[in-house]
């Protein structure tokens, strides 16, 4: 009993004494519930805010995705609008079959707006390069219908020529009475002119040309029938507008399923130039007769009709030309005087090198009959011009064209060298 009173004692003693440490307890547990509800809080708070962020970037994605497929289809749209396009203008150019019993609808274009210039309008014969670019000699694919072209050109030429001409008369191959003179000549001529086409319709042309001339001669002279031992050299210039010249070219056929094309050519030149026959001469000691003003025109009306052939050969195109000059008589103060009318005939093949640049190789060849006066022919006035002639032609723009062409002279009455720089610009 004693016992049991005694740990009844320490009962109250030992409650104090635990309960202190119960308190510690108790406020560590409470403490560490909230610490671990706060720290779920957080968890959570943090989880939403990522799983907002990430409905943020996928929303972003989404409307960048839809962005870039409506771009996409509005590419795809503009590519079919550009295939149709020339679909239609492709099939315009095909020759369409005789027997046919269904008619295609033509593709309506009015309504698709495709992308950038819309293809230029071109010949029946688009196939054949432009063989003005060629040689201006030859007519070619002509100036499409309402094209206007401007062409300025700068040409230099020289001539250096060593003949005897005889002031007198012959009466046996042993005798002669009169002068017999030997003379060099240097000729340089600058030629510079401003051309204007203008496209009637895909295949017909016409063309307006003005020259303006500049030339300079050097003449020496040493006559041998009589007793002189020095030379006499006389210079002569002479500038100013040249001979006006009209030219019509007509494309017979389109030349569709790779045949030949062939172009009719009618050319005319109207002197507005300054004549030979109105230049004043001068005497030398010997009795030679020199000029003191060179001519910038022929002093004649001339026609000539001429058909040029071009057959496409891609890479390459081969061309031809055959012509005839008509000169029309002129009464001068020495009588009626017909310079005599020429024959000609060019050839040759135009290369090209990539899409911007062509190079042409051509040879020509003229020959000019005697001339006449009261209906006596001149002997010795008959003239042979052959010509080797080099051509590249660069697409500057798309509108502009540099051409240079170099000339070589085959014969003796061609000149030795001619350069001819030319500048066609589409309008």
């Amino acid at each position: 009993m004693r016992n049991i009173k005694a740990k009844a004692g320490m009962l109250p003693c030992l409650r104090y004494k635990l309960s202190p440490i119960l308190i510690a307890m108790l406020a560590a547990t409470i403490s560490t519930n909230s610490f671990s509800a706060q720290t779920v809080s957080l968890k959570k708070q943090l989880k939403v805010d990522q799983t907002k962020a990430q409905g943020l970037e996928l929303n972003r994605q989404s409307q960048l995705i839809e962005a870039q497929g409506k771009a996409i289809e509005q590419l795809k749209s503009q590519l079919d609008a550009l295939s149709k396009t020339r679909a239609t203008s492709k099939s315009k150019a095909k020759i369409k079959p005789k027997n046919t019993q269904r008619k295609k609808e033509p593709t309506k274009t009015s309504k698709i707006k495709p992308v950038g210039k819309a293809p230029e309008k071109k010949s029946p014969s688009e196939n054949v390069p432009d063989l003005s670019t060629v040689n201006n000699k030859v007519g070619g694919v002509l100036t499409a219908a309402g094209s206007f072209i401007l062409e300025p050109s700068f040409g230099y030429s020289y001539t250096d020529n060593n003949r005897v001409f005889l002031d007198g008369y012959t009466f046996i191959p042993s005798l002669v009475v009169g002068v017999i003179d030997l003379r060099e000549v240097h000729r340089h001529s600058f030629v510079s002119s401003l051309a204007a086409r203008y496209g009637i319709s895909d295949r017909w042309e016409v063309e307006i040309k003005l020259p303006y001339i500049a030339r300079n001669d050097t003449q020496r002279s040493r006559p041998v029938s009589i007793d002189s031992s020095q030379d006499e050299i006389f210079n002569a210039s002479g500038k100013g507008i040249g001979d006006l010249e009209l030219s019509s070219r007509f494309q017979i056929n389109s030349g569709q399923g790779g045949g030949v094309i062939y172009v009719a050519n009618l050319a005319a030149t109207i002197p507005t130039g300054i004549s030979p026959y109105d230049v004043n001469y001068v005497t030398s000691v010997a009795g030679s007769k020199f000029p003191t003003e060179l001519p910038t025109g022929s002093g004649y009306v001339s026609i000539s009709p001429s058909i040029s052939a071009i057959y496409s050969t891609a890479p390459g195109v081969l061309f031809g030309n055959i012509n005839y000059g008509y000169t029309m008589a002129t009464d001068e103060e020495s009588g009626k005087i017909d310079s005599g009318d020429s024959m000609g005939i060019s050839f040759g093949l135009g290369l090209s090198l990539n899409q911007r640049t062509s190079l042409s190789l051509s040879y020509s060849q003229k020959h000019v009959f005697k001339s006449e006066i009261d209906g006596q022919t001149v002997d010795g006035s008959d003239l042979d011009i052959g010509q080797f002639i080099v051509g590249y032609s660069f697409r500057y723009s798309p509108k502009t064209n540099i051409n240079l062409s170099v000339g070589i002279g085959t014969t003796d009455d061609a000149p030795d060298v001619r350069l001819t720089l030319r500048f066609p610009m589409k309008f």
